[in-house]
C-alpha cells in the first residue's frame, strides 16, 4: 500500500505562564492510503492534539507532517486551509452544525468554497443525505432532529466532496450504544466504498475495533501500535 501520511519526530509543547505542558512527544507514524487508523487513549493522552496536527489545525513545536507531497507543518494558514477544503472531511463529537441552516444547507455549505455551482452543490448534498438515511429530512434544522440524525448530517457533510482523508474526533461520544454502532458502520462503510483514509479518535475500546491499526497514546507518546486481526485492510466491518 502507498503511504499517505508521514509524521516524523512530532512534538507539541504548550506554555501556560511558567509551566510547560508536553502534549505530544516525539511521535513518528506512517499511515497508508485507504487505511483506517484508530487513535486510542484517555483524556489528556494527546490523541485530539495529534489529530489537529495532522489536519493542519495546529502547528507542531517541532517535527514534520507530510500528507502526500504536502509539508503541512511548513504551510501558511491560507495554503493549509485550501488543502483542507480539497482533501479533508471532519466528523465531530458535538456535530458542529449551524443551527439556523437546514440539513441540506449544512451539507452543501462546504462545497461553496470549492466554487461548485449551487444547483450541483444541492444535488450532491441531497444524494449524500439520502445515502445516510436522511432523504426525508433535507429541510429540517438541527433542533428538529435527534442526536443520531444530527451526526448523520455531520457525516454527510464530511463525505460530500469525497475527500481523501476523513478525521473523526470522538464521533459517537454523545450517542447511545445502538446509535453508536449504526454511526460507526456508516462511517467505515462509506470510507471503504470511496477508498478513503479514515482517522478515528476515541477513548472507547469498542470503537477502536473499527481500525485496521490501533495506535495507543499515553502522556503524549505512542505506547504501542496493534494490528487489528479482525478487519482486513480496505474492508469495513
Amino acid at each position: 500500500m502507498e503511504e499517505l501520511i508521514r509524521l516524523k519526530n512530532l512534538r507539541k509543547v504548550y506554555r501556560m505562564g511558567d509551566e510547560k505542558i508536553v502534549a505530544l512527544n516525539d511521535i513518528t507514524l506512517s499511515i497508508e492510503k485507504e487505511e483506517f487508523i484508530c487513535l486510542l487513549g484517555t483524556s489528556g493522552s494527546g490523541k485530539s492534539t495529534l489529530l489537529n496536527m495532522m489536519a493542519g489545525l495546529e502547528k507542531p513545536t517541532r517535527g514534520e507532517i507530510i500528507i502526500g507531497s504536502y509539508p503541512i507543518h511548513k504551510m501558511n494558514e491560507r495554503d493549509v486551509t485550501k488543502f483542507r477544503q480539497k482533501n479533508v472531511g471532519f466528523v465531530f463529537q458535538s456535530y458542529n452544525l449551524i443551527p439556523t441552516l437546514s440539513a441540506l444547507e449544512n451539507v452543501s455549505l462546504g462545497l461553496t468554497f470549492q466554487r461548485i455551482p449551487k444547483s450541483k452543490r444541492d444535488k450532491m448534498a441531497k444524494k449524500m443525505l439520502t445515502d445516510v438515511g436522511l432523504g426525508k429530512r433535507l429541510h429540517h434544522k438541527p433542533s428538529e432532529m435527534s442526536g443520531g440524525q444530527q451526526q448523520r448530517v455531520s457525516i454527510a457533510r464530511a463525505f460530500v466532496g469525497t475527500p481523501k482523508i476523513v478525521f473523526a474526533d470522538e464521533p459517537t461520544g454523545n450517542l447511545d450504544t445502538k446509535t453508536t454502532m449504526e454511526i460507526m458502520n456508516l462511517i467505515t462503510g462509506m470510507a471503504y466504498e470511496s477508498n478513503q483514509t479514515l482517522i478515528i479518535v476515541t477513548h472507547d475500546t469498542e470503537i477502536s475495533v473499527y481500525g485496521h491499526r490501533i495506535v495507543y497514546l499515553r502522556d503524549g507518546s505512542i505506547e504501542k501500535v496493534e494490528e487489528n486481526q479482525n478487519i482486513i485492510k480496505g474492508e469495513a466491518n
